[in-house]
């Protein structure tokens, strides 16, 4: 009964409100409120917040979450073991994920789990490289897609070298260059991709020890392609990040060696289902790159 109750909780710390956890478990509100107020009572503490914008967890709700994740994993892990003996694949893989993995690999590798394995349900929760991370400490996720520099206290499956590009529009006096030198963009106007986590942009220009001049700081990847097109200043991506640009803006390779190294991070072993999908998506992986 208990794994119930963690599995209630868990699922309303995720959406923050009793009756979009009601609805997702199957539950009347009323059972999931008794089912919080019952661990409550148990533990002698307030797990959570109740306010009139939704529910949020107390402090020393955040801290018992963990460990009941830790509760959830294992038994799944558990479940999972128990169908592989009986050569049936089940589960679960809960996968955190940045946007150009979402929109390049995951439409190829989900129809591919489903014919193989009908058996083992994928979830995704997108984010960036810091809110992965989180995720993956917290145990809301079993595996996620991270950077090699931010996954140094996780398990790290290198997949692939994603070179870094400068964008430029047909007005930048880069247009017409085969390359671009570090050291033709410190004074020029630039858009540097922001977000939380380790820079990749920013961890190559402290690499060659350049200063940019940065003019806006954005994290979705269409306003800066847009800012560029513009005119407004020039940018550095990933390969993946650019795959289709507008006419009058091109991606340029580096002069000196620019990546990064896309993996999948996990914090704990991977379960049977979980090493599923990375068979499969290493796989898909070598024959798209043949």
């Amino acid at each position: 009964m208990s794994l119930v109750k963690y599995e209630i909780l868990n699922k309303v710390a995720e959406v923050q409100s009793f009756t979009k956890a009601a609805e997702l478990l199957g539950l009347t509100q009323s059972a999931v409120s008794h089912a919080i107020s019952s661990l409550e009572k148990e533990f002698g503490f307030n797990l959570i917040h109740r306010n009139r914008n939704g529910v949020t967890l107390t402090e020393d709700g955040q801290e018992m979450l963990i460990e009941m994740r830790k509760v959830l994993t294992a038994q799944e892990h558990l479940e999972q073991a128990a169908s592989n003996i009986l050569g049936v694949n089940k589960g679960t893989v809960r996968i955190g994920l940045i946007s150009t993995i979402s929109t390049h690999w995951m439409p190829n590798i989900i129809p591919i789990m489903e014919a193989l394995y009908p058996g083992i349900r994928i979830e995704l929760r997108e984010g960036d490289y810091f809110e992965i991370e989180q995720w993956l400490l917290n145990g809301e996720v079993d595996c996620g897609f991270l950077n090699r520099t931010s996954s140094k206290q996780f398990d790290f499956i290198p997949l692939k070298r994603d070179p870094l590009l400068c964008i430029v529009s047909n007005e930048s006096p880069l247009y017409d260059n085969t390359t671009i030198d570090l050291l033709e963009i410190e004074n020029l106007p630039f858009i540097m991709p922001s977000y939380k986590g380790t820079n990749d942009v920013m961890a190559n220009f402290e690499k060659y020890g350049i200063r940019p001049n940065i003019r806006f700081e954005l994290f979705d990847e269409k306003a800066i392609v847009a800012m560029v097109e513009h005119n407004l200043g020039i940018s550095i991506m990933p390969q993946m990040a650019v795959s289709m640009l507008p006419q009058n803006v091109k991606a340029l390779p580096l002069l000196q060696e620019s990546f990064r190294t896309i993996g999948l991070s996990t914090k704990q072993k991977l379960s049977p289902a979980s090493k599923k999908f990375v068979e499969v998506l290493q796989k898909w992986l070598a024959s798209v790159e043949q």
